[in-house]
């Protein structure tokens, strides 16, 4: 004899069943959905008419530590079985903020600016003799220095790259203002006995901004520009030329830069204060 208990155990046990059965239809469903080739080449399509970056999720594209790009790193960690539709539209998503964002932000997107690069003259052998205790706080107080001035002249750090850096700057003038004051200021800093000298370089081009990071021929020709200068000289090419006004100061011969990657008809001119 069944009881009125376990027939309702029963209609619960089926129950149960019939809705991890519907669960399990549905996911599927979704799966296939997901994975559906002609909805994975609409999307594809659709982020190839969106504005900013449609390859935008790879590695490069997200190194930096904006939230658009720390989102889009988590995104693109998913490594999923097969291709997805749902990660396609997220990414999306992204690709238009990152839009939204760069077209706001400073220095950003597809404008001309100015590229400055620096880095310290026989830094490595001093460290090498100094020790890492000092050579630390060396580069502690060339920072402060530098990038101080950087940030006064509306300069933008780019990147650090060890001993020196790279700034951005929307304005030639600013660039160069920046850099001379940079030498001034090195003037002050000194770890036992020892007194840094730094060198730079200004260029101006259109780098292409990827990620947390500046990008291009330009940043490549402004880096050859910085590498072309000398112990607390600054070096600046033609196109920066151009564009400050040289009254206050002093330049030198224009040469034509000889560098790998920098074009052959680009000269360059060392310039300091009068």
């Amino acid at each position: 004899m069944v009881s009125d208990g376990d027939l309702d155990r029963e209609e619960i046990e089926e129950a149960a069943r019939e809705g991890v059965e519907r669960v399990s239809r549905l996911r599927a469903a979704a799966q296939r959905l997901d994975g559906d080739p002609m909805l994975l080449a609409a999307a594809r399509r659709l982020r190839q008419r969106l504005p900013g970056d449609e390859r935008f999720g790879d590695p490069l594209s997200t190194a930096g530590e904006a939230p658009v790009q720390v989102v889009a790193r988590g995104v693109s960690a998913l490594r999923l079985e097969r291709a997805s539709v749902v990660q396609e539209l997220s990414l999306a998503g992204l690709q238009i903020w990152q839009s939204l964002s760069e077209a706001a932000g400073r220095g950003r997107g597809d404008v001309e600016m100015a590229i400055l690069f620096t880095d310290l003259v026989g830094f490595s052998s001093w460290a090498l003799r100094a020790g890492d205790a000092a050579a630390l706080e060396l580069l502690r107080q060339v920072g402060a220095a530098v990038e101080g001035v950087i940030i006064a002249h509306e300069g933008r750090i780019a990147k650090r790259l060890g001993d020196g850096l790279m700034a951005t700057f929307l304005d030639a003038q600013d660039a160069v203002d920046a850099a001379l004051d940079a030498h001034e200021a090195l003037a002050g800093v000194e770890v036992n006995g020892y007194r840094p000298r730094m060198r730079a370089g200004v260029h101006w081009g259109r780098p292409r901004r990827l990620g947390g990071d500046y990008l291009g021929v330009d940043v490549n020709i402004a880096a050859r520009v910085g590498d072309a200068a000398k112990a607390n000289e600054l070096v600046v090419s033609d196109p920066v030329l151009e564009r400050i006004d040289t009254d206050a100061l002093q330049a030198a011969r224009a040469k034509r830069l000889r560098a790998d990657g920098a074009p052959r008809d680009l000269h360059v001119v060392r310039i300091s204060r009068s």
